[in-house]
């Protein structure tokens, strides 16, 4: 039986001997490549904290001490430890969350991933256990990835560092290429003498002796104060040689380092010693991510930050994949436009290869910012850029425009900056779960004014509505997809004046539009002098199907099933969803009732600003949204999720055809001579 079966818990690491220590770091690694490999997940942050994380549990007492990961991604080590040892379905449906989980463990205490916020947390748990009388128990936060690049974590910093009776130890993971951790001779000895350093430094008595020197020196005449200052100065710069301390201890922060993040011994001492401190301290680790594991450290990218289903012996993907991905033919167009305009600038937070801008930079290194994870400044300095005459296009995952939703409304939009949004793993992205689903952009950017959304259905639509986005130089617009391969082509049979394309007309379906995209029979004014629009012509189709983006194929599908019903239908693909394009709202008036599918939430998305439109031109068809619901969605397959929230075919199908035939709401138009359906007596409140 290896060490590893035999921990439980984090308590069954105190009888472990250093080299047992040592065992079991090896075996977590090997259990990291080999179940991993099996499942995909974040494999190189984890291989990078094994020490470190035995270390903290080793010194800290969790769950009385709080340990909180900053993202999260870097966890799978904390889940080891304290009894989580099932990874077979890691990530998958009703499997283990790659991500810490309330749900999962009393150990597990920040769900979100979303970067930087960890620090915040920190400073209101300790703030809690302050004023409830507990402030013996202490919050250690391990915070790392680039995580420090966010703007709110010195937020957080700059509170914390102002009240030094908190007991707050903050872990930098400082994996950053641009560091390694020290080796040979002189620097081992240079960090014991460190070591011994900080356990005077860190002492409770050490503070009190300066202290009374300072205030001496300080009290003593002009003579004193000149001491003091040169003694002070000479300090600083000895310690600003010694170690990279000087921004953290200008925050009036203990810091303890730098430690090799992967000498567990070492670490131990550097965690007992803030430990000991009882005040806010800050260890600097240094570690690799991927270490230990030759195919993560060689991965130039991102050492094998996240991975898919690999070979554990090469670290070669198992499947090639063969279908383009969404993020490549952005990145592949985005590079072409780049090459025509040079005027046109990008922006990432921290993900470069992620959101596909790595073309480009390729192409034009000085039109790219890494802004670092900091979506907030990103979007106000691509209105800055806007201001200077450039075309910037900000490339974020969806879920990261939320953090950003002022800038975009009141420097962006106010400013009629023209500026462009990516946003990439729009709607339900699968096993990332809650925090990464992309389903609250739209909903969000409704309420932009001026805005302009587009959601391509396939490669074709996303080249098209990315240079269209571009061409907007006094508004911001935002072009949406979703993560994965993109699926085959799915052409129009028809394109409307505005820009509306009609994918498929099934059954009875509405007569041909003429050029100005309209139907026979139907005038514009129709929609707004107050009589019924249907009076002017006989029954029309019965479903208007909105298919928002990556919803085209399930309304396709759908069509097909209502067909087989002898229920005749309309599908189009509004292509821009913002502005809700008008002859929306004109064959909205022709249908007995409209279904918009989209891949966001509900409340608030397409399909209730479509209702407004409508009802604001007059037309008073019935709608039903078709979308996610308010609700913060568990990982799974894209197909699962949706599966999850009836999303599917079959179901949508299945309420359509009730609502046709008046039995469920919203009811459908009546046909002519028809009796309209209610739904019976109103209830009693």
């Amino acid at each position: 039986m290896g060490i590893l079966e035999s921990v439980e818990g984090p308590k069954d690491l105190a009888r472990l001997s250093a080299g047992e220590l040592d065992d079991l770091a090896g075996e977590i690694r090997q259990f990291l490549i080999r179940n991993v490999a099996q499942t995909g997940g974040h494999l190189g942050p984890n291989l990078g904290v094994v020490e470190l994380t035995l270390a903290l549990h080793r010194v800290f007492e969790s769950p009385r001490d709080s340990i909180i990961f900053d993202t999260g991604h870097q966890s799978y080590v904390h889940k080891l430890v304290t009894g989580r040892k099932d990874f077979s379905t890691l990530r998958q449906e009703g499997g283990m969350s790659g991500y810490p989980s309330r749900a999962e463990s009393e150990h597990d205490i920040v769900e979100s991933s979303h970067a930087s916020s960890s620090l915040s947390w920190a400073d209101g748990i300790s703030r809690a256990r302050k004023l409830t009388g507990e402030g013996d128990r202490y919050t250690v936060v391990v915070v790392g990835d680039g995580a420090l690049t966010g703007g709110m974590a010195w937020e957080a910093l700059n509170n914390i560092a102002s009240d030094q009776d908190r007991r707050v130890v903050i872990v930098v993971n400082d994996n950053g290429r641009s560091y390694a951790p020290t080796v040979g001779g002189v620097a081992d000895y240079l960090a014991s003498l460190r070591t011994a350093i900080d356990k005077v430094r860190t002492a409770p008595a050490y503070e009190g002796v300066l202290d009374a020197a300072k205030r001496r020196l300080q009290n003593g005449g002009p003579f004193g104060q000149f001491v003091y200052k040169g003694l002070h100065a000479t300090k600083k710069g000895i310690k600003d040689w010694w170690a990279p301390q000087g921004m953290f201890e200008d925050l009036g922060m203990k810091y303890v380092g730098p430690v090799d993040g992967h000498d567990e011994r070492a670490l131990e001492e550097a965690l007992a010693t803030a430990r000991n401190f009882a005040g806010p301290v800050i260890v600097h680790a240094i570690t690799e991510k991927g270490h230990g594991y030759a195919p993560a450290r060689n991965h130039e990218a991102d050492q094998f930050h996240a991975v898919g289903v690999i070979d554990p012996e090469t670290g070669q993907p198992a499947e090639s994949g063969a279908a383009a991905s969404w993020t490549s033919v952005f990145a592949d167009e985005i590079a072409k436009i780049a090459d025509e305009r040079p005027d046109v600038v990008g922006i990432t937070g921290a993900m470069l290869i992620p959101v596909g801008l790595n073309k480009f930079a390729e192409r034009h290194p000085d039109r790219v910012f890494d802004v670092g994870i900091a979506e907030q400044h990103a979007v106000t300095s691509a209105a800055g850029l806007a201001f200077g005459g450039l075309h910037p296009v900000v490339a974020l995952y969806a879920t990261f425009l939320n953090r950003a939703y002022d800038q975009l409304l009141m420097d962006v939009a106010l400013h009629k900056a023209g500026v462009t949004l990516v946003l990439d793993r729009a709607g339900v992205t699968g096993p990332d779960g809650a925090s990464h689903h992309g389903q609250w952009d739209m909903a969000l950017v409704q309420s932009v004014p001026g805005l302009h959304l587009a959601a391509p259905r396939d490669a074709t639509r996303l080249r098209e509505e990315l240079r269209e986005a571009i061409a907007v130089d006094d508004a911001p617009t935002v072009v949406r997809f979703s993560k994965g391969a993109v699926g085959p082509e799915t052409e129009a049979i028809e394109r409307l004046a505005d820009g509306v394309d009609v994918l498929a007309r099934t059954g009875h379906s509405a007569v041909p539009f003429d050029d100005r995209g309209r139907s026979d029979g139907l005038d514009s004014r129709d929609l707004h002098d107050g009589r019924d629009v249907h009076d002017s012509q006989e029954a029309g189709p019965d479903v208007l199907l909105v298919a928002v983006g990556a919803m085209s194929d399930l309304a396709l599908d759908v069509a097909q099933r209502l067909d087989h019903q002898g229920i005749s239908s309309t599908v189009v693909d509004p292509r821009w969803v913002l502005p809700v394009p008008r002859s929306i709202i004109r064959l909205a008036a022709q249908h007995r009732i409209v279904v918009c599918l989209e891949d966001g939430v509900r409340a608030g998305g397409v399909g209730s600003r479509i209702r407004q439109e409508m009802r604001a031109a007059g037309v008073d068809t019935a709608l039903n949204e078709v979308g996610l619901p308010v609700e913060f969605l568990d990982h799974g397959t894209r197909s699962q999720v949706l599966a999850r929230v009836g999303l599917t075919a079959q179901q949508v199908a299945h309420d359509i055809v009730a609502q046709v035939l008046g039995t469920k709401v919203p009811f459908a138009r009546p046909l002519p001579g028809q009796t309209a359906p209610t739904t019976g007596t109103i209830p009693t409140l």
